[in-house]
């Protein structure tokens, strides 16, 4: 450090005498000192004491420099010192009034500048120094009490700035101005490094972001979910966008993509199953092998699509078969067309057009032996239906035309009800009316076809009407639908017999098909019963049952029930899928044999056995993929009778055995152990819905 650079932090000039300054300077040296102690932080500590320590270095310098010159004031004696304390009045005793008079002053710090007087002998030089001393003095106080004032405007300056520049930031932060309100706290620390009102500042600005960030991210993952579940996937895809957008690493965001592709994937699946699914309806059989192969392709395991495969192969080969089998009954039926009605040809044919119905020479054959029997024409001949059951007789044909025709119909006469195709003809009743076709006990031998039975409304209650009735009576249904009814689709009673395929049993209130009693029976062949509110098919008290080749999927109970005590209960190659209990409970029966169905994906397990029914052959079933055990045995039931039945990939354990389903073991203690698993539908007498008779 030169001289002159010590002169300029001690605030003199360069011809001003620092000697007469040095007491002054030796004050403001205190009040750094001072400043040092009292800064409110670190940083502008270190930035005092930095000042501190140049001004010591430049004060040294300069005393140096005196020192060197001899013109070092010398120290005062300890008797000037004493006079040089500050006198302290003593405190008033009496009120201060506005004229009192001044408080005596206090002595100041130029009486201590008073030489004492020399020693006789000392040289008489002295006197002009000190008196050039005191001059220089008062002209030197000038210059230190402007570097004191000047650093004092500073500071106040530097502490406003601060004080602005947190309130402009504050105000930013409130407006969300996050770019303004760092650069107002980044000139604050600037200014004031290692500043709480900076660092305070700052983590307000996290802390504000961090806010908006999470509000953010909350609404628009929030709407990308909403949209998701309703199925709006664009909608929902573009809302998870804006998050991505402005976070890129968002994870819940990045999920909803990835929830709405797999939603896409799943819907365009869904989509396929159902085109498969309306080509094995159709018979259309090479469609459905192209769609399930284009499932296939990209998810070889897809078990729905393995099961549309394999029954559009199955049912190619069969309709190949089934061709050939009508081929040769339209053989044998021309053979004996000779102008005149033949029963035995006409069933032939009748029989042939199920096996081929797309077959133009049999569906002419037919038409031409059914034109030797009686004709009536709706609403050529009758206006309605009603009016040309009420004319014919047995063996008379009724030909519908397309329209919603009203019920509730009666048949009890042996004839062919023929609809213009389940998509045209309909015949429906309001629920309270009854049911829109009945087969009375004189109908020995109806035949209906094209026809869709339905309700107009649903209506609950414990006594409902299906939608097709067969009490004590026997007929055929081909081609027809059963739908809304408010009980069961078609119910069989009174000895009744029902032989029914390529029809589909779908929403009704009950059971899509249901038949009971003694001398009862029900045979359902290549149909649907879907969605229905009980079991897609049930039997009970002595109804005897045959079915084959049938799908019941998606019933709010067991795909197929039976409990037909000492009847029959022949169920083969069905396929029970997605329903709310078992695919098939098997009560009792006396005989018959369960075989080649396959019981995948349903709720409460694969397939029950129970000891009333031990006595079938149950056998080459296939349990898969169901929520619950795949095969439940009751008690007394060998699991060694069941190792030809394939149970494999259900939840939990496999098969089931030794289980009690009686009323006993449900109404037991509750200090006795609790059963195995949930007890299948069946365990107990179940309240079944009854048809309704008409009177």
């Amino acid at each position: 450090m030169t001289l002159n650079e010590a002169r300029k932090i001690l605030g003199l000039g360069e011809k001003d005498d620092p000697g007469p300054a040095l007491e002054k300077l030796s004050v403001a040296r205190g009040q750094l000192a001072k400043m040092v102690d009292t800064a409110p932080n670190n940083g502008l500590a270190e930035r005092y004491q930095a000042e501190l320590d140049d001004f010591d270095k430049a004060l040294t310098l300069v005393r140096e420099h005196l020192d060197a010159a001899g013109l070092l004031p010398p120290p005062l004696p300890p008797e000037v010192l004493r006079q040089q304390k500050t006198v302290v009045p003593p405190p008033a005793k009496t009120v201060v009034l506005a004229n009192a008079p001044s408080p005596p002053k206090v002595a100041g710090t130029i009486v201590a500048l008073e030489a004492p007087h020399a020693p006789s002998g000392s040289p008489p030089r002295r006197r002009p120094y000190v008196i050039w001393s005191l001059v220089l003095l008062v002209a030197a106080g000038g210059g230190v009490g402007f570097h004191l004032q000047n650093k004092q405007v500073r500071e106040k300056q530097r502490l406003a700035r601060i004080e602005e520049l947190d309130r402009k930031g504050t105000s930013l932060i409130e407006n969300r101005r996050w770019q303004e309100a760092a650069d107002a706290f980044a000139e604050i620390e600037k200014i004031s490094p290692h500043s709480e009102t900076a660092r305070r500042g700052r983590l307000g600005i996290e802390e504000g972001m961090g806010e908006e960030q999470t509000q953010f991210i909350g609404y628009w993952t929030g709407q990308a979910t909403a949209e998701l579940e309703a199925g709006r996937f664009d909608e929902a895809a573009s809302a998870a966008r804006q998050v991505l957008a402005k976070y890129p690493d968002e994870a819940e965001a990045s999920a909803i993509l990835r929830k709405i592709d797999d939603a896409r994937a799943g819907q365009v699946r869904s989509a396929a199953i159902a085109a498969a699914r309306q080509a094995l309806d159709e018979r259309k059989w090479d469609g459905a092998v192209a769609s399930a192969n284009t499932i296939l392709s990209t998810s070889p395991e897809d078990p729905d699509a393995k099961s549309i495969l394999a029954d559009a192969l199955a049912g190619k080969q069969k309709a190949a078969a089934d061709e050939a089998k009508a081929l040769e009954l339209l053989k044998l039926a021309t053979a004996r067309d000779n102008g005149q009605f033949d029963q035995q040809a006409l069933d032939w044919l009748r029989e042939a057009v199920s096996l081929a119905p797309g077959n133009v020479e049999i569906a002419t054959r037919l038409e031409k032996l059914s034109s030797y029997i009686r004709t009536l024409r709706v609403p050529e001949d009758f206006a309605t239906p009603d009016e040309a059951i009420a004319a014919a007789h047995d063996r008379d044909r009724i030909v519908l035309g397309a329209s919603i025709w009203k019920g509730p119909l009666v048949v009890n006469a042996a004839i062919e009800l023929q609809g213009a195709g389940f998509n045209d003809a309909i015949i429906e009743c309001r629920p309270e009316d009854g049911s829109a076709i009945t087969i009375g006990p004189g109908a020995k031998g109806a035949r209906i076809s094209g026809i869709t039975f339905r309700h107009e409304t649903f209506a609950v209650g414990t006594d409902r009407f299906s939608a097709a009735l067969v009490r004590g009576g026997n007929a055929a249904f081909v081609d027809c639908r059963f739908t809304g009814a408010s009980g069961h689709g078609l119910a069989v009673i009174e000895g009744g017999q029902a032989n029914v395929s390529r029809s589909r049993f779908a929403d009704n209130g009950w059971n899509g098909a249901a038949a009971s009693g003694n001398g009862s029976s029900l045979e359902v062949r290549d149909c649907e019963s879907l969605d229905n509110f009980e079991h897609g098919i049930e039997t009970w008290d002595g109804a005897a049952a045959t079915l084959v080749n049938n799908r019941c999927q998606g019933n709010s109970r067991n795909g197929i029930h039976t409990d037909n005590r000492n009847a029959a209960a022949n169920i083969q190659g069905n396929q029970l899928i997605e329903n709310r209990e078992f695919g098939i409970v098997i009560d009792s029966a006396g005989s018959g044999k369960i075989t080649g169905n396959t019981a995948r994906a349903n709720l409460l397990g694969g397939i029950v056995v129970r000891n009333a029914a031990g006595q079938l052959a149950v056998s080459e079933n296939q349990a898969t993929l169901n929520q619950g055990p795949g095969l439940v045995l009751e008690k007394d039931l060998q699991p060694s009778d069941y190792a030809k039945n394939s149970v494999t990939q259900n939840v939990g354990e496999q098969v089931i055995a030794g289980v009690d389903l009686s009323e006993k073991a449900e109404n037991a203690s509750e200090a006795s152990p609790p059963p195995p698993p949930a007890q299948p539908a069946g365990e107990q007498e179940i309240p079944r819905a009854k048809a309704v008779i008409e009177e």
